[in-house]
């Protein structure tokens, strides 16, 4: 099991783990923090990440801003991924798609689900859908990550 998600479950046994868990993901990547994430779930293959309409994250509309919504569509994305990928390899967003298909507002959750046979190094695409409290899918992103093998470093005993 990997880093993330065994961190995941173990911090999701007790009270306010889930919320605990979301601040200390929010401190290793910052930017996530400008959102406010609350991680629903987490498990192979899946994750839901929930952000509520605030002030701070709309535009001159009144709703949810697209930059907003887009942090969303790739911490969603990019927890499923880690999740589920394979030790020895690693990933990156290479390329968002997105299309915007309602107003947000409102409590928004972001759900993505990914096969793990098909992270494998190369050129990997994932779909995200963030939907309303009403269900209805205000935003549909396609994510592509490039996955590729951690680098072996080795150590030579005579260079220490």
């Amino acid at each position: 099991m990997n880093k993330t998600l065994k961190m995941y479950r173990q911090a999701a046994r007790f009270p306010g783990g889930k919320w605990l868990f979301s601040r200390a993901l929010a401190c290793r990547a910052p930017y996530f923090a400008t959102i406010h994430p609350k991680i629903l779930s987490l498990d192979t293959g899946r994750s839901e990440v929930q952000i509520k309409d605030r002030r701070s994250i709309r535009n001159h509309l009144g709703t949810v801003n697209a930059g907003a919504l887009c942090t969303l569509s790739e911490l969603a994305g990019g927890l499923a991924v880690d999740a589920s990928i394979p030790g020895g390899l690693r990933w990156i967003p290479k390329k968002m798609e997105v299309t915007y298909l309602k107003k947000a507002r409102g409590v928004l959750t972001g759900t993505c689900q990914v096969e793990p046979d098909i992270l494998i190094p190369g050129d990997v695409g994932v779909d995200v859908d963030i939907s309303d409290t009403s269900s209805a899918t205000v935003l549909r992103a396609r994510i592509h990550f490039y996955i590729s093998r951690k680098p072996v470093f080795e150590t030579n005993s005579n260079d220490m």
